[in-house]
């Protein structure tokens, strides 16, 4: 706007003055018809300075309005950038959050499978343990039970062994009693 401050003050000083210098040069020899053409002239020239004034006030405005409109359009386009960067960036911390989440899970996942796996193992180990146990425990009885029976084997086979023995001495001392007496009876009597 200064521009055409300047330049207004410029052409009107410029339409002031070059009628008083055609006046100074020859005032006697104008007539009322050169002053009225020159009235004309300025009131023209004055005419068509306002109506540039006016265009150029209007292309201003107008520069001034689209300079504007641009500024308006560039920062609403800062501000949809600024939505868009903070969309992605709350996008990218809720993605690395959900990573972070499902490393965990998987961690744990890992764990409870390792723990799990080793209670497996220790109840195998246990379960081995106890069998072999057990296993050792019925060999220890079956052992026992043939021990005993062996044992029971050789009682009886001492037990038959003397009850032989027993049943030889009394059929000896029988034989014996029948052998000194004379009786008949007596033999009887020890059978």
């Amino acid at each position: 706007m200064k521009f055409l401050t300047w330049a207004h003050a410029a052409a009107l000083a410029v339409a002031c003055v070059w009628p008083l210098h055609a006046l100074s040069a020859d005032p006697a020899g104008m007539s009322a018809d050169d002053l009225s053409s020159v009235s004309e002239r300025i009131r023209q020239t004055g005419e068509q300075l306002q109506n540039d004034i006016k265009k150029a006030r209007a292309r201003l405005e107008a520069e001034e309005a689209r300079q504007e409109a641009e500024r308006k359009r560039e920062a609403e386009r800062a501000r949809q950038q600024a939505i868009k960067e903070a969309k992605q960036r709350q996008e990218r911390e809720a993605a690395e959050a959900r990573a972070r989440q499902e490393e965990q899970a998987r961690a744990e996942r890992a764990e409870r499978e390792r723990r799990l796996q080793a209670e497996k193992a220790e109840r195998e180990r246990q379960l081995q343990a106890e069998k072999a146990e057990r296993e050792r425990q019925l060999q220890a009885e079956k052992a026992e039970r043939e021990k005993q029976k062996l044992l029971e084997a050789k009682l009886s086979k001492e037990e038959q062994a003397a009850r032989q023995k027993l049943a030889k001495e009394r059929a000896a001392e029988a034989l014996k009693k029948a052998r000194n007496s004379s009786d008949i009876k007596a033999f009887a009597d020890g059978f």
